[in-house]
């Protein structure tokens, strides 16, 4: 890869790289097989699982299964894609050297973890996915377009951006005291939409609907493609139309039920974006916030 005479936009790197990965799960063996496709060689991995050594014989079928250790040796650029908690213990303990580049697709974590690898000399940089992977077989696909969070300093921080470019993404510079901040709003949108949607759908079930997921598809799609495009415009429903009529009933009707006090944090922070956003008047959120505030609030004549 060429590291020199960089300015402007990030160069591309200029050859094939011996790619190696540590280790082969969800996102590895996918990242792995996305860096296959931009070029290079994926010719180590460590896998010890049944379910990774699976996902290695499909997504890395060229790579040989190794140690950690083996797999830095065997390589020229290194990926990570471990626990959080175990890059920092594991980046310390492998066999780097002068010029390897070191990745690690942590999303909350800079590269303050893999110092020990970048005092030894090779080049660090955080490399995140914003993309979320289940181990099935269109992770790969989704990769394209998508956005990768850069952390590096200096020449790594180019390095990283053109990986993310060879990966058909969009580099995002991220500080490393922002990662964790970064991290946070991925995780508020992403995770919390799966139990936002697979609440509703509980409660759909509970009432005897037969196909949940089916009559919040269109619902919960629309919704998130508006709220994308609108912003706080998006906002309907009777949190932002200062309803406290029908939020009492909601509230009435899910008592007892897990859902009850996350729907009066959610409501409760809803109001306050529509407030902000000037969609709510200061006059119908009052009863709203009053209703929110008291969980033995009674239905609104």
């Amino acid at each position: 890869m060429d590291q020199h005479q960089r300015s402007g936009a990030p160069k591309r790197p200029a050859s094939r790289l011996a790619v190696g990965v540590v280790s082969a799960g969800r996102v590895g063996s996918v990242v792995g097989a996305a860096l296959t496709r931009a070029g290079h060689r994926v010719v180590a991995a460590s896998a010890v699982s049944a379910d990774s050594r699976a996902r290695a014989a499909r997504l890395l079928p060229g790579a040989e299964i190794l140690s950690p250790p083996d797999v830095a040796a065997a390589s020229e650029l290194l990926l990570l894609a471990v626990p959080d908690d175990a890059i920092a213990p594991l980046a310390a303990s492998l066999p780097v050297r002068p010029g390897q580049i070191l990745v690690h697709t942590s999303g909350a974590l800079g590269v303050d973890v893999l110092r020990p690898a970048r005092e030894a000399g090779a080049l660090t940089i955080a490399l995140a996915p914003a993309m979320t992977f289940t181990g099935r077989d269109e992770d790969l696909e989704r990769l394209a377009g998508i956005s990768w969070a850069v952390t590096g300093e200096a020449e790594a921080r180019f390095v990283g951006e053109a990986l993310a470019l060879e990966l058909e993404g969009e580099p995002e510079h991220v500080d490393e005291a922002d990662r964790a901040r970064y991290h946070a709003a991925l995780v508020y949108a992403a995770n919390h939409l799966t139990t936002l949607v697979n609440d509703a759908a509980d409660q759909l079930k509970a009432i005897g609907v037969a196909g949940p997921q089916r009559l919040l598809g269109p619902l919960v799609t629309a919704s998130l493609e508006n709220a994308l495009r609108h912003g706080d415009a998006a906002l309907t429903g009777p949190v932002s139309r200062g309803d406290a009529g029908t939020v009492a009933r909601h509230l009435q009707a899910l008592a007892g039920t897990d859902l009850a006090a996350t729907y009066r944090v959610m409501a409760r922070r809803t109001a306050e974006r529509a407030l902000a956003s000037g969609r709510l008047g200061s006059a119908d959120a009052e009863g709203l916030l009053d209703v929110l505030a008291h969980p033995e609030a009674k239905e609104t004549p």
